[in-house]
Formats: C-alpha cells, sequence, structure tokens
C-alpha cells in the first residue's frame, strides 16, 4: 500500500511558509481601481478512505465506487474522477481565447493520497500541472485544509494542528515546498467553524502557525462583535475573525465570506459571477474597494455539477473578458491587490460567542465557561448547513473518536516523525475524525468508524508494549 505522507518534514515547511512574499501582485494584470465586483469561485473536492479493499485494506472511496457499480450512485465514479482533471482542459482553453480564467481548489489529503493509490496518474498529473506551471499558477489558487476532512468544531484541539500539517506534508510530498508557499488560504471542511473559545483559538493559532493568511468562512457561521448578523456590505469585504481564550489572549485572522447557503448550482451554473453584475464598489476604512462574491461548492458531486459547469465556467469567463468591470478574481490575489491593513477589515467572532461571552470581559474561567455551556449556549459551531447537527446522535463514533485522540496523545506526548508505528497510528487518527463517517448516519460508514478506531487502538497498544 502507497503510504500517504503526514508527518517528518516539518522543519522545512514551517521555513517556506514563514516566507512573507506575495505570490500574485506581481503577475495579475487586474487593476482594482478600474473594477466594480470580482466573483472568487472554489472548487471542494473529497473522497474518504475507508478499510474496504481487499482484506479490509485502506482504500480510496472511488476506488471502491469503481470496484463496485451497482451500489447506490457509484455509476458516477468514472464522471467523478473526470471532474477532478478537468480543469486542465478548460483553463488552457479560456487562455487562448484572451480571458482571463480563475479558480480555487480545495482537494483533501485523503483525495490527495488516494489518487496516488490508485495509480491515477491522469488526475495526478492534472494536479501538478495546476499546481506547478507558471501559467497555471497566475489562474488557479490551492487553499489549504485538513488532511482527514474532520469537523473543526467536534475535533479534539491537539488534533487541529496535525490535520493541518499532514495536509501541507501530503501537498508538498505531490508538488514541491514552491508550490506549497502559494497555498495561503484555508477552506475549513463542512465549512464548520468552532464557536468554543478554546477550540476556536486553537485552530486560527494553528492556522497562523502554519503560515495562512486567511479563511474562507460561511456567512451564517459568524456574528458581528455585537451578536448580530453581518451587514450586508461585510459579505463582500474582507473581515477580521477575532478568536479569544480565558487568559485574554487574542488571535485573528482574516476572513472571505461565503454567502446564500450550500446550493451547490450556484457554483454548479457560475451564479456569483452574475450576482457580481449586479454589485458595486463599498467603502473600507478610507477608500473604496470592489466588493467580492465568494462561493465554494463540491467539484463533483450532482448533475449540475458534473454535467453543467464546464459550459457555465465557459461562458462566465467569455462574457467576463468582454465586459469590463467585473472580473473573476481568486482571494490570494483579491488580498494582495487591496494590500490594505487587516485593522481596516470589520471585525467578527463565531456566531453565538456574543452570548456565550456576554459580560465575562477578558478573561474568564473554565468554571465560568462551562456554566454558560450548561446553560444552554449552543458549542457546537455552525456550518455550510444549520440543520444538521454533527454532535446529535453521534455518540457512536464521537466517543471512540475522543479515546483514539486521547491514548495518541498519551503515547505520543511529543511527535516521532521518523517512527513508523507513530506514521501508522497518526494515519488513523486522522482517518477516523472523517466527517463521512458521521453525514451519512448510522449503518456501513459508522461500520468503517468503529473499524479504524479498533485499528488504532490496536497500533498505540502495540507500540506500547514495544516500547
Amino acid at each position: 500500500m502507497q503510504e500517504p505522507r503526514l508527518c517528518g518534514q516539518e522543519a522545512a515547511i514551517r521555513a517556506a511558509m514563514a516566507e512573507p512574499g506575495a505570490y500574485w501582485r506581481e503577475h495579475s494584470p487586474l487593476q482594482l481601481d478600474q473594477l466594480r465586483s470580482g466573483f472568487a469561485c472554489a472548487l471542494h473536492m473529497h473522497q474518504p478512505t475507508i478499510p474496504a479493499g481487499a482484506g479490509g485494506e485502506l482504500i480510496s472511496h472511488l476506488q471502491y465506487m469503481l470496484e463496485h457499480p451497482g451500489e447506490g450512485d457509484n455509476h458516477n465514479a468514472e464522471p467523478f474522477a473526470q471532474c477532478y482533471r478537468r480543469l486542465t482542459d478548460l483553463i488552457p482553453e479560456l487562455i487562448e481565447q484572451g480571458c482571463s480564467p480563475r479558480i480555487m481548489l480545495d482537494i483533501s489529503g485523503n483525495l490527495l493520497w488516494g489518487a496516488e493509490q490508485m495509480g491515477r496518474s491522469d488526475i495526478t498529473d492534472a494536479w501538478r500541472h495546476l499546481a506547478c506551471d507558471p501559467l497555471m499558477q497566475r489562474h488557479v489558487e490551492w487553499l489549504g485544509t485538513f488532511w482527514g476532512h474532520a469537523v473543526a468544531p467536534s475535533t479534539p484541539i491537539p488534533d487541529l494542528r496535525l490535520q493541518i500539517e499532514a495536509w501541507q506534508h501530503q501537498f508538498a510530498s505531490a508538488f514541491g515546498l514552491e508550490a506549497l508557499q502559494r497555498v495561503r488560504g484555508f477552506s475549513l471542511p463542512e465549512m464548520a467553524l468552532p464557536n468554543h473559545p478554546d477550540t476556536l483559538f486553537a485552530l486560527v493559532d494553528a492556522l497562523q502557525q502554519a503560515g495562512y493568511r486567511w479563511v474562507l468562512l460561511q456567512e451564517h457561521s459568524v456574528e458581528t462583535l455585537a451578536g448580530g448578523p453581518l451587514s450586508e456590505a461585510q459579505k463582500y469585504l474582507p473581515n477580521r475573525l477575532i478568536a479569544r481564550n480565558g487568559q485574554g489572549e487574542r488571535r485573528e485572522i482574516t476572513a472571505l465570506i461565503k454567502t446564500q447557503g450550500s446550493d451547490t448550482k450556484l457554483v454548479g451554473q457560475m451564479q456569483p459571477y452574475y450576482e457580481a453584475l449586479s454589485r458595486d464598489r463599498l467603502p473600507l476604512g478610507d477608500i473604496s474597494v470592489p466588493s467580492l462574491v465568494s462561493q465554494i461548492a463540491d467539484g463533483e458531486n450532482g448533475g449540475v455539477m458534473m454535467n453543467e459547469f464546464p459550459q457555465a465556467f465557459l461562458q462566465a469567463h467569455q462574457r467576463s473578458a468582454a465586459e469590463p468591470g467585473t472580473a473573476a478574481i481568486n482571494g490570494s490575489e483579491y488580498l494582495e491587490l487591496l494590500d490594505c491593513d487587516p485593522a481596516a477589515f470589520p471585525s467578527i467572532q463565531a456566531a453565538g460567542q456574543a452570548e456565550l461571552l456576554q459580560g465575562l470581559g477578558e478573561r474568564w474561567s473554565a468554571q465560568q465557561l462551562q456554566e454558560r455551556i450548561e446553560a444552554g449556549c449552543n458549542v457546537e459551531g455552525a456550518s455550510w448547513t444549520n440543520d444538521l447537527s454533527w454532535v446529535k446522535g453521534y455518540e457512536s463514533v464521537l466517543e471512540p473518536m475522543q479515546q483514539l485522540s486521547a491514548a495518541f496523545h498519551q503515547r505520543y506526548p511529543t511527535a516521532l516523525p521518523s517512527d513508523p508505528s507513530y506514521q501508522q497510528a497518526l494515519l488513523h487518527l486522522l482517518l477516523l475524525e472523517t466527517s463521512c463517517f458521521r453525514y451519512w448516519g448510522q449503518g456501513t460508514w459508522t461500520d468503517y468508524a468503529r473499524e479504524l478506531h479498533r485499528r488504532g487502538q490496536a497500533l498505540l497498544s502495540h507500540s506500547s508494549q514495544s516500547a
């Protein structure tokens, strides 16, 4: 089995991500003072890793779909695979037509590894072209994410950093440190933003330590510092996400806001472009800037994305090239061209924090916070959908996940990245935290989670006996 790259190059990756350079400004043909608005579209692509291969081998769910075409929607496996590589056809076509296309890519570590496992060089070569070719780098922005597609609000705090760093290792291994240096925006799986102060603080701190400069957030997962919804203008401007802990410490990171819920047709039909046509410049501090309509959707899932997206993508960029004033623009490109002090951005916080922290001042105790939670303040966080809890009803997954995390950190209080036993235990920990084991409910998917937990515990038990 081809092993994933999850650890071992921490120093080199930290050094690369500590570089302060701008990566878009020098090459961007856009002049923001000539634009009314922009549209930034991202494609999220993910396939979980499951213990369902021959003899229970860990395989990509995409491989399982290909091997079991008669089950459910598995006949979509090859169309999905083609969706993963098709931008290498669409973007050059638009460039040849004199257009200036843009897209952002959020590809989970599971899928990066899974495509390698399967030997799908058509997919991995396409991604390498998009990540490493100097021309493509002017049009395609990669976004960081968690390696194992974990739901941040209910992921054990020490594992947030592990998920972030593991994805960086996987990406750097596939495409090199130079390509990784350009990855400065971050996309949270399921758009799930923690609102428990300790978890949010740890997340923002880990993102900063890893070199990320901004994060894409769902509008319903955040609020103003006073506790209200974002103003209409705020949804189309960069904001500052503020995170605080009980010791009076603060962390903050720039946030771009995804609007209008979770409908994948928004990107599948390129509606962000058509919305941007109706928007105008907005005041930001002492200047005015173009509005930015930001959206993300699954890159392969659903009939609209599989069948309608290519033509819609072509048409939106062709029309944008012919009608100046509204342009495709990626997140980092927009922020670098703005070249603004983030202190000028409006401040926001995770939804529900105003109620949770009301009257506690800059410092509070764990007991005070727990009393608020027990009184009914919700700390599940928020995601792309407000009608789905990632906690209620999933104790059969969450409790083993917490147990395995605790056992992992007890066995390895410090990382041992060169130890194969550490690497295997880390792999199973990251896999168990995958959102799919909850999203699809009880049954086969929770059985997969139980098996990953069993294997993870066995690995830790064996390594403890061998120590």
